[in-house]
This record gives C-alpha cells, structure tokens and sequence, in this order.
C-alpha cells in the first residue's frame, strides 16, 4: 500500500479529541508497523497503521488493545526504506480503544536518523506540492 501523507499537524489545538495525547509537531501518515510487548504475563504481537508520527512519538491504530504505560517495541515499515524501523524500547501513553499513542524512548543514532530524514522528506515534499497547488489555484 502507498504511503498517504497529509499535512503535518502543528499543534494539539488542531485535533480537538487529541489535544491531552500529543505535544509539538506531528506529520500524519497511514503506513503499516507491528508492535510487541508484554501485556499482564501475556507475550503480545500485532500489527496497525502509522496514523501520525515525529521524533517523539507515534499515532497508532491497532488489531490488538494495549494499556497505558505498557512498553513495547515497533518495527515501523517506513516508505521508502527496505527494512524495518526497529524501535525497541517505548511506552503507550494513551488509549481510545484501538487508537493509541507511544512516547519513543531512546534511538539509537542510525534509527534516529532515518526518522530524522524521512520526517523531513515528507514535511518538504508537502511545502513543495502546496506550492504547486496555490499556483495552479492562482493561474
């Protein structure tokens, strides 16, 4: 499945359902990712969809419910990049049943440039193609 990307969400105020979930810039995506972790003694393994993401954090929508405070590892199919993006320590912050977000721990320097990079191909390639837009509108 391609990679759909819209324009990147500046703020909390934006998404008013989502203002307690998410501080500072996020860029909305729909891309797959599997997530693991342990759920109450439970060895627990699933897939979702990248709904937003930044260096931070990510917006997940899940085939499995987790639990606030859980931590889990992502391996993130990020366009573009052959592997995985192998994230393996972060935690859920928040639920709303299948909708859920994870605060990134720590990135190794490798993953966190590639996070880095296609975080800013996106936000670039977005400014590039609404200023085509404005200009055709313009014409």
């Amino acid at each position: 499945m391609p990679a759909q990307i819209a324009p990147p969400v500046t703020s909390a105020a934006e998404l008013p359902d989502q203002a307690d979930h998410r501080h500072g810039n996020r860029t909305p995506a729909v891309f797959s990712l599997f997530y693991s972790g342990l759920d109450k003694g439970q060895f627990l393994i699933a897939d979702g969809i990248v709904t937003n993401l930044s260096l931070h954090g990510v917006g997940i929508y899940g085939n499995r419910l987790v639990a606030p405070g859980m931590r889990i590892a992502l391996f993130v199919n990020l366009p573009g990049i052959e592997e995985p993006l192998c994230i393996a320590q972060s935690r859920v912050s928040w639920v709303d049943g299948r909708r859920f977000g994870v605060e990134l721990g720590p990135l190794k320097l490798k993953e966190r440039n590639l996070l880095r990079v296609f975080l800013w191909d996106r936000v670039t390639q977005l400014d590039h193609d609404r200023r085509i837009c404005h200009k055709e509108v313009l014409s």
